[in-house]
């Protein structure tokens, strides 16, 4: 609405730029802002490695022994709590230990290196176009020494209540979250120009820093400091970034039969720039053959998309520079079409995790029949941010897809599929497990501790034991598929799959898992600037001060911890881990302020809430983008749960023997009844799964890809049917001897049975 007003209001004078809307004064005051703004980030990054921060204790004290506290003239003894002190000491020597490490001072100072690389490259690109570099570099050296006085944002804890509110979700206001409570605006003369100038302001600045030829994580933390401190709404921001991305696309189609470009492509077929724009969405799909230098997207595209906020044709692509003249940097800005990566990269990556892909969570459906080129052709669903959801469990093949709808459009947002059978197999059994009679009498005594003393007293009940092993093999075999899912990820991302934008990971379960393994992976690669914020949900990791340090450096915006107190299924699942290093999933994070720590033991109850509460937790933490539409479905969708789960508990209860002399057997005998189910779940979803992929191969599939695809799958569950899943925690198949399941166990295949290729087929054609 505010745009549109100003496009109206300026209709008459598309040639306005900084130069003409900022006299010498204001444009020195807009260097400085990006200096101040630029100063807190980095104040940001150096109190993750302050050994100090978060402790109460005096500089002036911090060394001193109890008894030298006590003899302290300044200490007031009968108001000081010297055991806390005693403590607090310890703890900063344990950091200090820490952060004097050769691997974390090396993190460190290269995290800083990259930091101000790109901080210098950002200002000289504005003192280019504003005023001088010299000038730029001056207020950079003030920003420095005035930030050194102030102390770097803190977010505080949350605590959220149980209370739905899919009304008004949109509003920063009812979430009690706002713009400038997660990037504090920073003092400006700016702040008090009209609102149309401020808005050009902040969209002058995006072309500006596309002009550095990427879009990385730090330039859009940037932007958002300076949304806030220019007092815009986030919307603002969020409209300009969908209005560029579609006006660079719809240029640069437009130059894809320009023989010039094609003459200058061939030239350049061996550089990496060219391969990387040939491999994205802007390049077969919609660019065609095109690249270089192309003039003609100036007039063509730039100048008259661009000019809609106020901005004039020429002062924009002058902004963009060389961005706007260059098909191949377009390309590369976005990199493969839903994340469609190289077929060679894809082959690798296949060799460690089965089933890896990034799923368009909007326009899935063309891809999933085998149309992606006509997919690729929809420019209006791509974005200059990416948002990738990872599930942790599955019961359905949908659920890849289906929790990551209520990600709202302002970004471009993928579902993460990996290792499907090992997902189904975890999501049956616990969901098995958690409708157990045996879990529902042990809650009923777990609930009466904290925890915490079950996991590190081993305090489970014996008839829950019995039943473990119906989702410890899973759980462990479903971590350590995740844990290589996420280095598989950290590779994709630094291969630039999702082109040179920056990246926000949310994930819940073990999807927290791929998450925390893709950012360690990160951090040892040092590579900086790829991920914009972080949200992990119930995540079965390390809560270590030390582990999350790590993942901060590579984190540019708000690195997220969400956990429940209330996570039994959690709590069980991680017994057998190094339970030692705490559970990010069941508390808080500690001596990290610039990690936010959300408690929603009010709202979760149970781990496989998660799956239902993505979009509530979403909306109340400050997420910027939530689909009302799809948040009252989730909710519907829990309500449906929660009336089933009443009805089993009922059930149980009328059931329910008491855990005595024959409780240990009768679990026995649950546990073998809960295998067998969960064995006859997963048969079934390879199953349908296997009928689709025939489905695309032989019909709307596009032939030599859709076989291999129709292949793979159908030899997996053939392998599943008639071999066994002998695989060990790894993946590696131990064994190939053909078996047959029964009652005792695997035993050898005497007249294998039909594979699901063969029901597959026979399935289709009875249909």
């Amino acid at each position: 609405m505010v745009n549109e007003t100003h496009h109206k209001g300026k209709a008459e004078d598309q040639e306005e730029s900084l130069a003409t809307i900022l006299n010498a004064d204001q444009r020195s005051d807009l260097t400085l802002l990006i200096a101040d703004a630029t100063t807190a980030m980095r104040e940001t990054i150096l109190s993750s490695f302050d050994a100090g921060v978060s402790l109460s204790l005096d500089p002036s004290d911090d060394l001193l022994t109890e008894d030298d506290k006590i003899r302290n003239p300044n200490l007031d003894v009968a108001t000081t709590d010297v055991e806390q002190y005693d403590r607090e000491r310890k703890l900063k020597e344990q950091r200090e230990k820490e952060l004097s490490s050769p691997k974390m001072l090396e993190l460190k100072a290269a995290s800083l290196r990259f930091f101000d690389e790109w901080r210098e490259g950002v200002l000289q690109r504005i003192g280019e176009v504003v005023n001088s570099k010299e000038t730029a570099s001056s207020h950079l050296m003030d920003a420095s020494a005035a930030q050194a006085q102030a102390k770097p944002h803190q977010p505080a804890d949350k605590k959220i209540d149980g209370q739905a509110n899919s009304s008004g979700v949109a509003d920063e206001a009812s979430k009690g979250i706002t713009l400038g409570d997660l990037y504090p605006p920073v003092s400006t003369p700016l702040a008090s120009l009209e609102e149309s100038h401020r808005i050009l302001v902040l969209h002058s600045m995006l072309l500006l820093l596309l002009s550095l030829e990427h879009y990385i994580a730090p330039s859009r933390v940037l932007l958002l400091y300076l949304t806030s401190s220019l007092r815009l709404p986030l919307s603002v921001l969020t409209n300009d970034e969908e209005k560029v991305a579609h006006g660079l696309l719809e240029a640069a189609k437009e130059l894809s039969g320009a023989s010039e470009t094609q003459k200058k492509a061939t030239e350049n077929q061996s550089s990496r720039k060219w391969k990387v724009g040939l491999a994205s969405v802007a390049g077969a799909a919609i660019i065609g053959v095109t690249g270089g230098l192309a003039a003609p997207l100036v007039a063509a595209g730039v100048g008259s998309v661009m000019g809609g906020l106020g901005l004039g044709a020429t002062a924009a692509a002058g902004y963009l520079g060389t961005v706007a003249g260059s098909t191949v940097i377009v390309g590369g800005l976005f990199g493969a079409y839903g994340g469609r990566m190289t077929g060679q990269m894809m082959d690798n990556y296949a060799r460690e995790v089965e089933d890896f892909a990034f799923l368009p969570v909007r326009g899935a459906r063309r891809r999933f029949e085998g149309k992606e080129e006509e997919a690729a052709s929809e420019s209006r669903h791509r974005r200059l941010r990416v948002t990738i959801g990872i599930s942790g469990w599955l019961t359905e093949k949908e659920e890849v897809v289906t929790p990551w709808r209520v990600v709202g459009k302002g970004a471009e947002v993928f579902a993460l599929r990996y290792e499907l059978e090992a997902l189904m197999n975890l999501g049956n059994s616990m969901t098995a497990m958690v409708s157990s009679t045996a879990w529902g009498y042990a809650k009923s005594e777990i609930i009466k501790r904290t925890i915490f003393a079950d996991i590190m007293g081993a305090l489970w009940p014996l008839g829950l034991l019995k039943i473990s092993r119906v989702v410890d093999n899973p759980f462990s075999i479903a971590k350590s598929r995740a844990e290589k899912a996420g280095e598989v990820l950290a590779d994709a991302l630094i291969n630039k799959a999702q082109g040179e934008r920056p990246v926000t990971l949310i994930g819940y379960s073990l999807g927290a898992r791929v998450i925390y393994s893709c950012l360690t992976s990160l951090a040892k690669r040092q590579a900086f600037g790829l991920v914009e914020s972080v949200v992990m949900i119930g995540a079965p990791t390390p809560s270590t001060t030390a582990e999350w340090r790590v993942m901060r450096t590579v984190v540019s915006g708000r690195l997220i911890n969400v956990y429940s107190e209330n996570d039994y299924v959690l709590g069980f699942l991680y017994r057998t881990s190094s339970i030692q290093f705490g559970i990010a999933g069941l508390q808080k994070i500690e001596g990290l302020p610039s990690v936010e720590n959300v408690d929603v033991s009010e709202m979760v109850s149970g781990h496989l809430r998660y799956r239902y509460l993505v979009g509530s937790i979403l909306s109340k933490i400050g997420f910027e983008d939530i689909e009302l539409e799809e948040l009252e479905k989730e909710e519907e969708a829990l309500k449906l749960l929660e009336e089933e789960e009443t009805k089993k508990a009922l059930l149980a209860k009328q059931n329910k023997t008491k855990q005595g002399v024959g409780g240990a057997d009768e679990a026995d005998q649950e546990a073998d009844s809960m295998e067998k189910q969960v064995q006859e779940k997963t048969q079934k979803s390879l199953l349908q799964r296997a009928t689709e992929q025939l489905y695309i191969s032989t019909g709307t599939g596009t032939g030599k890809d859709a076989g291999t695809v129709q292949k793979s799958y159908y030899q997996r569950a053939t392998d599943q049917l008639h071999f066994g899943n002998n695989k060990d925690a790894s993946g590696s198949v131990q064994d190939r001897t053909p078996v047959t399941r029964g009652q005792h166990g695997a035993q050898p295949a005497t007249s294998g049975p039909k594979s699901y290729m063969q029901l597959a087929a026979e399935k289709m054609s009875l249909g």
